[in-house]
């Protein structure tokens, strides 16, 4: 290890491997330092079960914001593969268990599922006119995704062209989305479908004035310009993988297990002190990448951190390892189906109302909103053959209305009451309790494992268990000092945000990796020109 790097990157998840690639192969020195005894962070795939041979991604499930252009500029081999099922929502109407199917390759089979819930094709034409609107913003923006921030105005006007243009605006950035969602559709069941996208990872609700939930969906609808998530074959670790080798070939460093015990970020020179195989270390970086939240690099300074109220995370995960699918009420669909999308349970749009006021409250929700989805139905490989010739699969659960704050005075006491009314959320749809279908361990204990927003602070270091680390942004300048930046920019010269917590970070994106790299290479030029 030198003592002196053109660029040291804190924190070696799948954003930091994508800088650190750019930067390395315009023949930058990159080192990359990392507190956890793997690379990956969120992204990597782990053997949760150790007595099972099954590869999970702990914390992140699909893709769908990775831009084509990261994966062809870096050569990386990923396969992102296409999940048959989109969604999966079951209902109860007149006594008899039906379900919304909708498919991503049939559209045949959506048109009949729509006019089996409402009774007529008028919902599903809506629906459709609906979703137009994020594809149309999708196609304005996305491409603006890895170039310099414009200002407010200036993206505005992209949308003055024609009346779904200037809709799409109205609908996704002025006004609250309940507001499109109630102008739109009339169905609950639908209404909540849509507006789920709009909740996965924060505490918000349709009508709030912050816009923190047309933020969300937006980043839920607008990846690669279809919205499509999709399934990385090996699983998530197959991404991080492939990020560790391109950046390892492109000559950058990585040292794991490195606890970092100061940063200089105020002087003229940058240095991170840190503690790793026993040995205290120092180097300087000509340039600082930040691959973690606002609140770390604070305390790493030694300033004070001042969060907004919606940067407050809100989801529950589970990974459950399962011996055999269970089978649906709604006996028309099959399991495999069902399961293979993801599969939404109690997302009612009155009923998420009702769960946010009641989690706004202080309580867990009488119902609480989920969804899961089943890996191994679009790629069982990291299964262990044997485990696949049984029909063993992986189910990863998503829930909602679970924020920080319900957490925090009891986290043992809140995730277990939590997990029950979870699974009991799933267990009203199905002909036996999921329960039964985990698989054992040895010990005799079931193999689902929960995780609340405390116990994803604790891991990963994100304020308040916020998967996108701090309130998702609108992708356009919001202040008149932003416009031209790469919205990677800190209070301190040459330190920059590489990571979610950047302006359009969140989700596995790669795109702040790759603006932040663009910065440097940026004052490189002009150094060099200067």
């Amino acid at each position: 290890m030198k003592s002196r790097y053109d660029v040291v990157i804190l924190g070696a998840g799948h954003n930091g491997l994508v800088a650190a690639t750019y930067l390395g192969r315009a023949g930058l020195s990159v080192l990359l330092l990392e507190k956890n005894n793997y690379i990956g962070g969120a992204t990597t795939s782990q053997r949760i079960f150790p007595d099972y041979d099954a590869r999970l991604s702990r914390y992140s499930y699909l893709v769908s914001l990775f831009p084509y252009k990261i994966i062809k500029d870096l050569g990386l081999n990923l396969e992102l593969r296409r999940r048959a099922t989109a969604s999966c929502t079951p209902y109860l109407k007149h006594g008899h268990d039906g379900a919304l199917l909708l498919s991503n390759i049939d559209e045949e089979v959506n048109g009949r599922s729509m006019c089996e819930l409402t009774g007529n094709a008028t919902e599903y034409e809506q629906l459709k006119s609906f979703y137009a609107l994020p594809r149309v913003f999708a196609e304005r923006v996305w491409d603006s995704m890895l170039e310099p921030l414009v200002s407010r105005d200036e993206m505005a006007r992209r949308f003055k062209v024609d009346e779904i243009s200037r809709e799409a605006w109205r609908a996704l950035v002025e006004e609250p989305l309940g507001i499109a969602i109630e102008r739109y559709l009339r169905d609950d069941l639908v209404r909540g479908l849509v507006f789920t996208d709009a909740k996965v990872g924060v505490f918000t609700y349709p009508h709030d004035t912050s816009l923190l939930q047309n933020r969300c969906f937006l980043y839920h609808r607008i990846g690669n310009k279809t919205g499509e998530w999709k399934v990385p074959v090996g699983g998530m670790g197959a991404v991080s993988s492939e990020l560790e080798r391109s950046s390892r070939e492109a000559g950058a460093e990585i040292l794991t297990n490195v606890q970092i015990r100061a940063l200089n970020v105020s002087g003229k020179t940058r240095t991170v002190e840190f503690h790793v195989d026993g040995k205290d270390e120092t180097v300087e970086g000509r340039f600082l990448l930040v691959n973690f939240g606002r609140n770390l690099l604070a305390k790493f300074a030694g300033r004070f951190y001042q969060p907004d109220r919606t940067d407050e995370g809100s989801v529950f995960k589970m990974n459950m390892l399962l011996s055999r699918l269970p089978k649906l009420k709604a006996k028309k669909i099959p399991a495999t189906e069902a399961f293979c999308g993801t599969f939404h349970s109690d997302e009612g749009y009155e009923q998420m109302i009702l769960s946010y006021d009641q989690a706004s409250d202080g309580t867990l929700p009488d119902k609480m909103p989920c969804e899961i989805y089943c890996h191994t139905l679009t790629d069982d490989s990291i299964l262990a053959p044997e485990l696949r010739e049984q029909g063993f699969h992986t189910v990863t659960l998503f829930g909602l209305d679970a924020p920080w704050s319900l957490f925090v005075w009891d986290n043992e006491k809140m995730r277990r009451e939590a997990e029950k009314k979870y699974l009991a959320s799933i267990n009203q749809w199905l002909e036996e309790p999921i329960e039964n279908c985990l698989a054992v361990a040895r010990d005799g204990s079931p193999c689902i494992e929960s995780k609340s927003p405390v116990d994803i602070e604790d891991a990963l270091g994100m304020y308040h268990g916020n998967i996108f680390h701090n309130a998702l942004t609108f992708p356009f300048a919001e202040r008149k000092d932003q416009v031209g930046t790469w919205g990677v920019e800190t209070e301190y010269d040459n330190v920059f945000f590489c990571g979610s917590t950047a302006l359009r970070g969140g989700a596995v994106s790669g795109i702040p990796g790759h603006n932040a790299a663009m910065k440097v290479l940026e004052l490189c030029l002009k150094d060099s020109h200067g």
